[in-house]
């Protein structure tokens, strides 16, 4: 060890770095800024997701229902739910807080973050949460539950999380169908409004 020691400080006092770093003050902290997105005025004010988050909304919803669902089947057994408690739960899905999604920038491009949205998490961000997205992503839910029926996304759930994201999400109208973020056609927003 003293060896090594002695190696150590020769070369410090040598090439005169790292010696003042370990003996005098402590090293700078580096530090690091991380500005928020910047929000346009429709991002800001609508009370209508826009439509460049809308396929990433549709992910979230669908893996909250999916998430609640599952946990209400796992109470009463491997047995379906009875259509009353579905509908409950699907009720209890959409009406949540919402409050554990925002938006944040990746790669100079906004997306929505949250539970069930992977994939997204950089190593340094801010995520712009409250605000007007927990009342968007609840009105969107109650929509997509709405417009499809409770049964029919509850047959979808029985039939796995991809089917569940498809009938939300997919197809050739849904928010994700041109395999672009947020690519939703004419009549999507149509029936958001």
């Amino acid at each position: 060890m003293r060896p090594a020691l002695a190696a150590w400080l020769a070369l410090s006092l040598l090439l005169g770095t790292g010696a003042e770093e370990t003996c005098g003050d402590p090293p700078a902290a580096r530090s690091r800024s991380v500005a928020a997105p910047q929000l346009s005025p429709e991002e800001q004010l609508s009370p209508h997701m826009p439509e460049s988050l809308r396929c990433d909304a549709c992910q979230a919803i669908a893996f909250q229902i999916e998430e609640q669902l599952s946990r209400a089947e796992q109470k009463v057994g491997r047995k379906g739910l009875k259509e009353s408690d579905y509908m409950e739960v699907l009720e209890r899905s959409c009406s949540q807080g919402w409050e554990s999604y925002g938006v944040h920038e990746l790669d100079g491009e906004k997306r929505l973050t949250g539970p069930g949205l992977p994939g997204q998490q950089q190593p340094l961000s801010v995520m712009v949460s409250g605000g007007p997205w927990p009342g968007r992503l609840s009105k969107m839910c109650h929509g997509y539950v709405g417009e499809r029926g409770e049964a029919q996304v509850y047959e979808a759930h029985r039939r796995g999380p991809a089917a569940l994201r498809e009938l939300l999400c997919g197809g050739d109208k849904g928010p994700c169908a041109r395999g672009k973020a947020g690519a939703a056609p004419a009549k999507a927003r149509q029936n958001e409004l």
